[in-house]
């Protein structure tokens, strides 16, 4: 008898462990489940569902599925002088595969020239929209999410100086208004649309400069540049020819100027080369109607480098003619510019060939080392658009300059601080799919000409 008491004091012993073992293994488990499992590799997960599967170098790529379904999938990073770049840039319509769009896009100058001739600026070849110059931003900026990245506080970081991780880049959808109204007979359809927007703020001078791009469900992408700020104390005058009065009488003139923009747009339609470039004219043929005069249009192929000017009913596409559509047709991407100022870079003025100085819109071979429309810093391919198209070489991996221009003159309402306006293009896709991206399910038939009740 006096040997079972250890007995019995062991099995309790043992319950007892393996109770409390039980219990420990419980407590990992729900732990584990807490605790979301570690992210993998930077860029080697799907970025959506749908979507593409971009592996980016430098920050995580930026995804958004939108109420249609349909996803835009990105690469973002930082540059020290165009500030934020866009690459890789994929859109999947809802239901279908994803589709490369762009290859880069970004800004590639901005000069303010003031229309005295005392003072002129190229601010992204100069200060840079980077570094220093992009902002932090707050919850007031950005609705949104706010995205950070490592920001080198002296040039690119190559020459030391430190930096740190900022939240730069805000990522939101908006509200893109109505998307598309029909009435028929047997009723309405109506829907909005939302967007997705991308934004950074930079800092150069008295002038701050929003850097907006906006991907719509439709696939459509537009580029713009908003100014805000504080009209420069430097710059007034007392000669109304140049500027216009602002403060008590006429002795304040704040001096007119001009933001000249032009930004960089490689394409990559259906992946990189093979892409053709065309412009679409259309004229009065000088005959008339029984209601109105006729019109006739056409498409014209630009086969090499060169640049061009707008004009009334004209606009150009990039154009993949391997790529097909399901009615057959070859995806493309139109640009349009809408209303612009027409201008001519200072430097180009003193161009070798000054009968092309002035252009709307340029197209280039892709080159890595052509990055800026003027001022371009490596020397061994140009110093701008019309060193890059001078030996006017056939297109197929093409670079689009889109030149877009704004005259201004201040009022009273700038100061102080100014009023946002507003700069830019709209890159709209043609015959990327057969229907519109989302059709309502009454109108998922309509292709082609509609059968009359």
């Amino acid at each position: 008898m006096p040997e079972l008491l250890p007995r019995r004091g062991v099995i309790p012993a043992i319950v007892a462990a393996a109770a409390i073992v039980a219990l420990v293994v419980a407590a990992i488990l729900v732990v584990e489940q807490a605790i979301p499992a570690a992210p993998a590799p930077r860029g080697e997960e799907p970025t959506a569902s749908g979507g593409a599967d971009l592996r980016c170098p430098e920050n995580d790529p930026v995804t958004e599925e939108l109420p249609s379904g349909s996803t835009w999938t990105m690469c973002w990073r930082v540059d020290s002088s165009r500030g934020l770049v866009l690459q890789d840039v994929h859109f999947t319509p809802a239901g279908r595969k994803p589709v490369q769009v762009l290859a880069e896009l970004s800004i590639g100058q901005l000069e303010v020239p003031y229309d005295t001739g005392l003072r002129n600026t190229e601010d992204i070849t100069t200060q840079g929209f980077g570094g220093r110059q992009m902002m932090t931003l707050t919850e007031t900026e950005c609705l949104g999410e706010r995205l950070e990245t490592y920001v080198p506080k002296i040039g690119d970081g190559s020459m030391g100086g430190g930096g740190e991780r900022r939240a730069v880049l805000c990522q939101e959808v908006v509200d893109g208004g109505i998307a598309y109204r029909s009435s028929d007979g047997s009723g309405t359809e109506v829907a909005r649309r939302t967007d997705l927007r991308l934004a950074t703020i930079s800092k150069v001078g008295w002038y701050e400069y929003v850097s907006q791009y906006t991907f719509a469900s439709d696939g459509t992408i537009r580029s713009d540049l908003g100014a805000t700020g504080d009209l420069s104390p430097e710059d007034y005058g007392d000669d109304p020819a140049h500027g216009w009065p602002v403060g008590p009488g006429d002795t304040d003139y704040a001096t007119s100027h001009s933001h000249n923009a032009v930004w960089r747009v490689h394409w990559a339609l259906g992946g990189r080369g093979g892409q053709l470039v065309e412009q679409y004219d259309a004229e009065p043929t000088g005959e008339e109607g029984p209601r109105s005069p006729i019109v006739a249009g056409e498409l014209t192929r630009i086969t090499h480098e060169g640049t061009a000017e707008a004009a009334d009913r004209r606009w150009w596409r990039v154009v993949n003619p391997e790529v097909l559509n399901e009615d057959e047709h070859p995806i493309s991407y139109q640009i349009d510019l809408g209303a612009t100022t027409p201008f001519e870079l200072t430097q180009d003025h003193h161009h070798d060939d000054a009968e092309v100085a002035g252009y709307t819109i340029a197209f280039t071979e892709a080159d890595d080392c052509q990055l800026f429309a003027t001022a371009n810093k490596e020397g061994t391919c140009g110093s701008g658009v019309l060193d890059f198209a001078q030996d006017e070489a056939e297109l197929s991996d093409v670079v689009t300059w889109v030149a877009v221009g704004f005259h201004h003159v201040a009022r009273d309402e700038d100061q102080s601080p100014m009023e946002m306006h507003w700069q830019g293009f709209t890159l709209t896709p043609r015959d990327l799919t057969a229907q519109r991206v989302d059709p309502p399910p009454a109108r998922e038939d309509v292709n082609g000409k509609p059968e009359l009740p």
